[in-house]
């Protein structure tokens, strides 16, 4: 039989049902789909192929899967680092962006997240606790179209803003801004456009997502009674919204106190997905549990410092814990594998147990428990016949990774993301020999950095590329 794609010679860690890890294995690839997975010895004398990849001394695994991340970020990064960063985010993009600045940063985001294996990711448009950038489809549709030009799967969270409305954004013309005022039925008639024109679209890799943002203690109590009786309205319309369009619904920041409120508002269930969710009670816990409620849990951010996300009792409990990277802010990249090893000693240091948290349980957690997460467990998250074929190859061809044995465990362990060699996604390889296959990567570089210099002159930025006081011969940033 004559297929499309052949890999052969690599070790499979497939995260199957069976856990399977198959030494010089194959993966047969056609139509986009898994058709044959096992020993090299079993397999090819069945099928010839169009393309073959020789990936001997590689290990093949599940495309990983980002579960959280922002949009716009990749051009801020460690920008105002000691100052009041999520300012500066708002700054940016409600008064500071461009379509050409989301599209460049798309294009810049989502050529990271290839270079280091992750085939698919969730990326809100926006970023801090309540920024979005939804005031007009122009800016979903730059990032959609620049994502798209690379080829990975992104399932891209767009909503309203918190109330009170109305608030303020701004378009730029020949360097020359003009200020306005948006409500909420435009973010919401904006989201409505974007869900049409493309979710599902891309070969359906890409999907929209639906979010509001969290609403905490604080909110409550600092909020006038009518503006946080508002902030409810609009998040149950929010939520309805997700469910009428059949979309997975995200909310940013949970903490103590508010997986409860949004429980008695009506927001959870099997189809909404809860980022950081540190300082859980065991009622909020049991509540996630018992709606069938995810969680995003991301072990790099600095809502980890702050709070514990209690993802040993939440699992036992029978929650879905996904792994997510909340990148690229302001001080993390993309590299999943840098977020598993996190994972791993983020849990450990916190019971005083290197037991805690198996390395195979680890790689689950941005692998199949993810695509579970995303409500895409059917399709990828495992490489099994039947499955859409997104697979990652890891060149171990290194001093780190070396000696060839226990394979999987030095994976987790050891690798990061630049020994990705080869990305596949619906089995289009996108990157080989670790070049981009679609794109020129230098030219997606330049235009980050052409439009990351606007975006600075724009918002006058200049004084955030410096460094923070206290960067050097400090015991911490002192403001």
């Amino acid at each position: 039989m004559n297929v499309e794609l052949i890999i052969s010679g690599c070790v499979i860690v497939t995260v199957d049902d069976q856990r399977r890890i198959i030494n010089k294995g194959a993966i047969i690839i056609d139509d986009g789909r898994i058709i044959a997975v096992g020993p090299s010895s079993e397999t090819l004398d069945k099928f010839s192929a169009k393309k073959t990849i020789d990936a001997t001394n590689k290990v093949a695994i599940p495309g990983l899967i980002d579960t959280h991340a922002h949009a716009g970020h990749g051009l801020v990064k460690t920008m105002a680092m000691n100052d009041d960063w999520e300012k500066i985010c708002g700054k940016v993009y409600t008064l500071g962006s461009t379509p050409e600045f989301w599209y460049a940063e798309a294009r810049l985001a989502a050529f990271e997240r290839l270079r280091f294996g992750v085939t698919t990711g969730v990326s809100l448009l926006g970023g801090g606790d309540t920024i979005l950038r939804t005031d007009d489809p122009i800016y979903a549709d730059a990032h959609c179209q620049g994502v798209s030009s690379i080829g990975t799967r992104s399932m891209v969270a767009v909503g309203p803003t918190r109330a009170p409305h109305p608030l303020t954004y701004a378009t730029w013309n020949n360097d020359q801004q003009q200020i306005y005022n948006i409500n909420f039925d435009t973010q919401i008639q904006t989201c409505e456009k974007i869900i049409a024109k493309w979710h599902r679209k891309n070969n359906e890799r890409i999907s929209i997502a639906m979010i509001y943002p969290v609403l905490r203690d604080e909110h409550e109590k600092q909020m006038a009674s009518s503006h946080y009786m508002e902030a409810i309205r609009q998040a149950r319309l929010t939520r309805e919204l997700s469910k009428e369009a059949r979309l997975i619904f995200t909310q940013d920041g949970h903490t103590g106190g508010s997986v409860k409120r949004s429980h008695e508002i009506g927001l959870l269930g099997p189809d909404a997905l809860l980022s950081h969710a540190t300082n859980l009670s065991d009622e909020e816990i049991n509540i996630c549990a018992q709606t069938n409620t995810r969680i995003a849990h991301n072990p790099s951010a600095v809502a980890a410092i702050y709070g514990y996300c209690p993802v040993i009792d939440l699992i036992k409990a029978g929650v879905t814990v996904a792994l997510g990277s909340d990148a690229t802010a302001p001080d993390r990249s993309s590299d999943m594998f840098r977020h598993i090893q996190q994972l791993m000693h983020y849990h450990r240091t916190h019971y005083r147990d290197a037991s805690v948290m198996p390395a195979g349980k680890a790689l689950e957690m941005a692998t199949i428990d993810a695509a579970k997460a995303l409500g895409m467990d059917d399709e990828i998250g495992s490489i099994e016949v039947g499955k859409k074929a997104d697979i990652t190859l890891v060149d171990f061809n290194a001093p780190h990774l070396h000696p060839m044995n226990m394979e999987v465990f030095r994976l987790i362990s050891f690798a990061n993301g630049n020994d990705v060699d080869t990305v596949i996604v619906d089995g289009e390889v996108l990157l080989e020999q670790k070049k981009p296959t679609r794109v020129n990567g230098s030219d997606i570089l330049n235009d980050a950095q052409k439009e990351t210099e606007k975006m600075i002159k724009r918002i006058n930025g200049e004084q955030f590329l410096e460094l923070p006081d206290g960067f050097w011969s400090q015991t911490r940033y002192t403001k």
